[in-house]
């Protein structure tokens, strides 16, 4: 190896953290000795696990179990809290605004580096459409799950006080846009999470609620195969659940849904899930970038034609060398990322010490979905389970794959003591506006517009 190798590594979800936490394991020695630096530049001091989000969202996990501490895990690197927003490769530098920048006045700090790993994943996919911007809600972050868990028994909330049938009617109507997984999952538990509090309501019954699915496409979760895809769809009106495929969310402005159909909702909820886009890093960067804003990279994981730049997860197009046709990439989903990440940071210890680099190989295994409690459909290697086995394969696969013991304790005790006790349905909504009281108290007008958070709820 050089005599020092800083190797920046931009993110700290799947790829990012599972790269670092790669890398200091197999450069123990090298970090020991001052031979080599790890630095992760991410904007949370977190990884988020989301395909535990519904479940955080549902109750069934404290949020709290679904994030892993970055400094916990990586301690032997420096975590540098802030967001990139401009890499120049060619000088080797990347600029980073932190939470100090503002106060600082300055530009953003600059961290030079000898080795780059670009993760910083992807961020959701909007649409320019009236009202959404203002009244929708996205489904990517913790954040985001616990402000939709608040909101929906704050609507519950809502409907069981109100007199009036049109807010009553409006509150208790929920619009979900995207049947891909996070749209699906998130919509299945909390409307069994929803169905399961009405028992608390004196006023409102499952039927009174109404759920809607909103799907470009003529199909939902393409990944769990088309026969499983239409038993979704099945089960889901089974449960009064209104699934429309090949519609589109034409506005939401004044908060009424209105669809490609004709269809018009009043509704004070409606969640975003219709895809995600590369992190707008990327084009602040002198890296190559293929047509959907994705950086080019070589089966090894290389940013091709810029030596000593990685990369992988939502932000890389990788060839998929299993595919068996040209121009195949990897689809960009947790399975690859988290197998990707363990050949990136090999393959960057192999680039230091001047070794042979290994090629990313990795045949998509299959896929599974929880459609809510003790339901779920999964398509594994070839085979199709649905209901009950399928929620429990759900749970025990992302179990495994959760980062490290003391989170795979942690959610086991939650589930366990879930199926001995009742479900919790208390709304935190004060967490969104913590001062409201104080400054109520101290003689203030308590603000309800929600903080200059872009992650965050409202």
């Amino acid at each position: 190896m050089k005599e020092r190798a800083r190797i920046l590594v931009v993110g700290g979800g799947y790829v990012g953290m599972y790269t670092a936490l790669r890398l200091q394991r197999r450069l123990k020695r090298e970090l020991g000795r001052g031979e080599a630096e790890i630095t992760v530049v991410t904007p949370d001091p977190y990884m988020t696990y989301q395909p535990f989000l519904p479940e955080a969202a549902a109750g069934a996990i404290s949020p709290r179990h679904v994030v892993v501490p970055l400094r916990r895990v990586l301690d032997r690197c420096r975590v540098v809290i802030g967001e990139a927003t401009a890499v120049d490769h060619a000088a080797r530098t990347a600029t980073v605004r932190t939470p100090a920048t503002e106060e600082e006045a300055t530009d953003g700090r600059r961290i030079e580096y000898d080795e780059l790993v670009l993760a910083p994943g992807s961020v959701a996919r909007t649409l320019p459409i009236p009202g959404l911007a203002d009244h929708a809600i996205g489904f990517k972050t913790v954040e985001e799950a616990i402000g939709l868990r608040n909101h929906v028994l704050e609507q519950m909330d809502i409907a069981s006080s109100t007199r009036d049938p049109g807010v009553r009617d409006a509150a208790l109507t929920f619009v979900f846009v995207g049947g891909g997984y996070a749209g699906v999952e998130a919509l299945g538990e909390l409307e069994d999470m929803a169905r399961y509090a009405t028992r608390y309501y004196h006023n409102v019954r499952p039927e009174d609620m109404k759920w809607i699915l909103v799907e470009a496409s003529d199909r939902i979760l393409p990944e769990v195969g088309e026969e499983m895809g239409r038993y979704t769809v099945t089960e889901l009106r089974r449960r009064n659940i209104d699934v429309r495929l090949e519609t589109r969310l034409d506005s939401c402005a004044d908060r009424v849904a209105v669809l490609s159909d004709g269809s018009r909702f009043p509704t004070r909820t409606v969640v975003w899930t219709a895809g995600v886009k590369p992190h707008p890093v990327l084009a602040a960067t002198d890296l190559p970038l293929n047509e959907r804003g994705r950086l080019r990279c070589t089966a090894e994981l290389a940013v091709e034609g810029a030596p000593h730049a990685w990369a992988a997860g939502d932000a890389a197009a990788v060839p998929d060398v299993t595919a068996g046709e040209a121009g195949r990439e990897c689809a960009p989903n947790a399975q690859h990322a988290l197998r990707q990440a363990r050949v990136l940071g090999d393959n960057v210890v192999h680039s230091l010490r001047g070794e042979p680099l290994e090629t990313y190989a990795h045949k998509y295994a299959g896929s599974v979905a929880s459609l809510g409690l003790h339901k779920g459909v999964a398509q594994v290697y070839g085979r199709k389970l649905k209901g009950y086995p399928a929620w429990l394969m759900h749970r025990t696969y992302h179990l495994s794959r959760v980062p490290t013991f003391n989170r795979k304790a942690r959610v086991a005790a939650e589930w366990t003591l879930a199926g001995l006790f009742k479900r919790e349905i208390v709304s935190l909504g004060s967490l969104e506006h913590p001062r409201a009281e104080f400054e109520l108290a101290a003689g203030g007008k308590p603000s309800h517009d929600p903080p200059h958070n872009p992650k965050g709820s409202s």
